[in-house]
């Protein structure tokens, strides 16, 4: 099966961007002219044709099977993400820190002036959603405060900035790496 791999090169590049032992040994090497409808059809953000290189596979973003299933694609909200050292300049600059992780994590250690409503909670060896999220989000802060969301890795306070970002919250910043991030980066915590 050939895998296909979508870029922002012109199609009109030559093709020896690749090795030519490739496209001459490789039967899964397909050349771009034989892929011009498909090729052709969108177009990059710079205006350039996407150009399909064989190595990896083309893959619907979550935006088109939206779209195919009817779904309205402006629709779905997106949360800013930043580095930790912009979420601690933010921070600075009076943005409020929101810590998703659970009350045990948050003990633990956590950002100076964090504030603590769990997303998830420790349930047996898993983990369940705080059903009580946005409420409690929202009885803390307002929906124009300053928000930077952070966890432990990243991963709920992605979550948790996307169901903010759906309830209304308009300045809300997720914190990419989350507290391990934090901490590795010698940033100021207090337990």
């Amino acid at each position: 099966m050939a895998k296909l791999f979508v870029s922002t090169l012109s199609s009109s590049l030559p093709q020896l961007l690749l090795p030519l032992h490739t496209q001459l040994t490789n039967p899964r090497f397909i050349p771009i002219s034989s892929l011009h409808t498909s090729a052709s059809a969108s177009a990059s953000r710079f205006g350039f044709p996407k150009r399909l290189v064989p190595g990896t596979q083309f893959r619907k973003s979550s935006f088109n099977r939206m779209a195919a299933m009817g779904g309205n694609v402006d629709s779905a909200p997106v949360p800013k993400s930043a580095p930790v050292e912009i979420a601690h300049e933010l921070l600075q600059a009076g943005f409020q820190y929101l810590d998703v992780r659970t009350p045990e994590e948050f003990t633990a250690g956590h950002a100076i002036g964090a504030i603590n409503v769990p997303y998830l909670f420790k349930v047996g060896s898993g983990m369940s959603k705080n059903p009580n999220f946005l409420e409690e989000v929202s009885s803390q802060f307002g929906k124009d405060d300053k928000i930077i969301v952070g966890c432990l890795s990243g991963k709920r306070s992605l979550m948790a900035a996307t169901d903010m970002v759906s309830a209304g919250f308009t300045e809300v910043t997720d914190i990419v790496g989350g507290y391990a991030a934090w901490t590795q980066n010698g940033l100021p915590t207090e337990s």
